[in-house]
């Protein structure tokens, strides 16, 4: 008789956060007239230096908050518990905005509307599109993943959003293109960091062609049932949880495709430390780090670190071809 094979990073549902306790909070805040943006917002009213109350800035609302949430895919889960959500927003890698951790406050000043993405490259057709119109041409869903971060920290996520593959399927790249490259905003009026001139702006990150279709391969525009936060990268980004977090570029604006590999953003600024293919491997250290354990946020606790991130088992085959490239760091 047909059966499940089970995954290695399948768990028992009471180990993730249900579903049901999303759509409640929903249900809840819509019956009391209060959506997420309300929430999230400084008082209604100020008072004035004469006492006289004065309006607050009007706050930004995302057209794409009903959307969310998504029907969680349950084949996509892992035996960790979710990073509270405050944890997980807060503690944040954004270079465009600052190279400390404590950026989600000035990344509030990125404007998210209008956003467009540009499309091509070696494609049948290029084009640009808006993102609220490529949300509708896309299949929405939740997926649990895990994130390790080259810097040996690590959380467990719920992103929402659709498999990159459905977005190569719609660009209809041709036949020779090998690799897909992937680039983030350029505003150096609303993010300071990308007037550092030593960094080669704008961030850029890149898959082969086999990465960038894989099943794991996801374009996140949500998490924790809500829509991106900006300092995680909104209003799309991408998460690919084999490999180090430097990979999973934020707010993208741009997907080419390409016959000759890229030099990734890392790669380009310090090529001895950050490679192309970077695979999470406990056994090969950073040269300035060991890989061996991460610390997960919300905890504190030191883990074992996982080849592949514990996902080695579904994508490990993506490399057996290629034995002779830096496929670690």
């Amino acid at each position: 008789m047909p059966f499940k094979r089970k995954r290695d990073w399948d768990l028992p549902e009471s180990a993730a956060t249900d579903e049901t306790r999303y759509l409640d909070r929903r249900r809840v805040l819509a019956g009391l007239g209060i959506g997420g943006a309300i929430l999230a917002a400084p008082a209604l009213f100020r008072m004035g230096g004469d006492e006289t109350p004065v309006a607050a800035p009007p706050v930004e609302t995302d057209p794409s908050s009903g959307l969310y949430p998504v029907a969680r895919n349950a084949a996509y889960a892992v035996e960790r518990a979710l990073t509270p959500e405050s944890e997980a927003t807060t503690y944040n890698n954004f270079y465009e905005f600052g190279s400390h951790k404590n950026i989600h406050r000035a990344a509030q000043a990125l404007p998210l509307r209008p956003w467009e993405i540009r499309i091509d490259g070696m494609v049948e057709k290029p084009f640009t599109i808006g993102f609220d119109e490529l949300l509708r041409k896309m299949p929405l869903e939740e997926r649990v993943y895990r994130h390790r971060c080259v810097e040996a920290w690590a959380m467990t996520v719920p992103w929402s959003g659709f498999a990159l593959k459905s977005l190569v399927d719609l660009a209809r790249p041709l036949g020779s293109a090998k690799y897909l490259a992937m680039e983030t905003f350029e505003n150096r009026e609303v993010a300071p960091g990308q007037n550092q001139r030593w960094y080669p702006w704008p961030y850029l990150e890149g898959l082969a062609i086999d990465e960038a279709t894989h099943e794991l391969a996801f374009v996140a525009t949500g998490l924790y049932g809500k829509p991106m936060p900006k300092q995680n990268g909104a209003p799309l980004r991408l998460a690919v949880p084999w490999k180090y977090g430097f990979k999973s570029v934020k707010s993208l604006v741009r997907f080419r495709f390409t016959e000759q590999r890229p030099v990734s953003f890392w790669e380009e600024l310090q090529g001895r430390e950050y490679g192309f293919w970077a695979n999470v491997n406990p056994k090969i250290p950073h040269p300035r780090w060991s890989q061996a354990t991460e610390r997960l946020l919300g905890t504190g606790k030191r883990v074992p670190t996982r080849i592949y991130n514990g996902y080695g088992e579904f994508v490990a085959g993506l490399y057996s071809d290629r034995k002779n490239e830096r496929l670690f760091m």
